[in-house]
């Protein structure tokens, strides 16, 4: 953009000589490095935090599906990268030992409840005593709890997707055994219902970002298009200032100023909830400050917009 606007002056400079408007005298020869430097130092420069720039990339949460309950998988419906909307079902595992259960504890269950009221009626007519009805009830509660856990474990041999999204990378067939291992997913199911889109920022330009501001964004995926959005929040911690517990003492490492990262909502959502997963692109953040230097963003990122079109990286 530096070289752009030093071009245009020298082609105007050019014309008023060559018209003798102005006589080529030395403070016309130096001119251009005068206009060099007051564009640097006056709106280039400025421009990193009046209207800071960054690489931009579309995250969604994956959720690890672990069923609840273990045993053989008797059918998967879904299809691999097929939008699905929540509750829909992922596949189903072999009820019949889960219905069993149930089975057998709901007939202890009426069997509890009908002593319980022989016992009661007992006691009402003082030809029994209060403990056995005490009895009775706890153990009637206790099986209550059971039947509640059974039909729970029952319930949970259908999966159904957590929220609107689809599943990727499918493996999972008629006949392979899960297990309720935290450690074993059985399918990742990448969550669609919200967008996260973040922004890198030098930490040297993020000073004056902030919640509300306009942002401008163009993408790898959509060459040409620019989408308007605003800031959503600045993220407050990054991976090198955190800390973890160990028993180790400090580890010096060298000390990087990694780009802050700012989470930017769009506000064509259609959109954004058509950008796949990974898709990157660029985003200008226009700050309070160097308004004047908005402009020359806009059109950088523009320029941007149309080299998409033939630059992969």
């Amino acid at each position: 953009m530096a070289i752009a606007i030093l071009n245009i002056y020298l082609v105007l400079l050019f014309l008023l000589v060559h018209f003798r408007v102005v006589r080529f005298n030395l403070f016309w020869k130096v001119s251009p490095a005068i206009v060099m430097v007051l564009v640097l130092l006056g709106l280039l420069i400025p421009m990193g935090w009046g209207a800071p720039q960054g690489a931009a990339l579309v995250v969604r949460n994956a959720v690890s599906i672990v069923p609840d309950v273990a045993g053989e998988v008797t059918d998967v419906p879904v299809v691999a990268n097929v939008p699905l909307r929540s509750g829909d079902v992922l596949f189903k595992i072999d009820p019949t030992p889960y219905a069993a259960q149930v089975k057998a504890i709901n007939a202890q269950f009426k069997l509890a409840k009908t002593r319980l009221g022989q016992m009661t009626e007992l006691y009402e007519k003082d030809a029994g005593r209060g403990f056995d009805v005490e009895q009775r009830q706890s153990e009637a509660d206790q099986l209550s709890g059971q039947l509640e856990a059974a039909q729970w474990n029952l319930d949970k041999t259908t999966v159904r997707a957590p929220a609107d999204g689809y599943v990727t990378n499918l493996a999972l067939r008629k006949g392979a055994r899960v297990s309720s291992l935290p450690l074993s997913p059985v399918m990742a199911f990448i969550d669609t219902s919200s967008t996260i889109i973040g922004v890198e920022i030098n930490q040297i330009d993020a000073r004056y970002v902030a919640p509300g501001q306009e942002v401008e964004a163009t993408f790898k995926f959509a060459p040409g298009q620019i989408f308007t959005g605003k800031v959503e929040s600045v993220l407050q911690a990054i991976a090198p200032g955190q800390t973890q517990t160990s028993g180790t003492a400090v580890l010096p490492r060298a000390i990087e100023a990694a780009p802050f990262v700012v989470r930017v909502r769009l506000d064509d959502a259609d959109f954004a909830r058509r950008l796949p997963a990974g898709s990157a692109g660029t985003a200008a953040i226009y700050t309070d400050h160097v308004k004047p230097a908005h402009i020359v963003r806009r059109v950088v990122l523009r320029q941007l917009a149309i080299l998409n079109y033939v630059n992969p990286f």
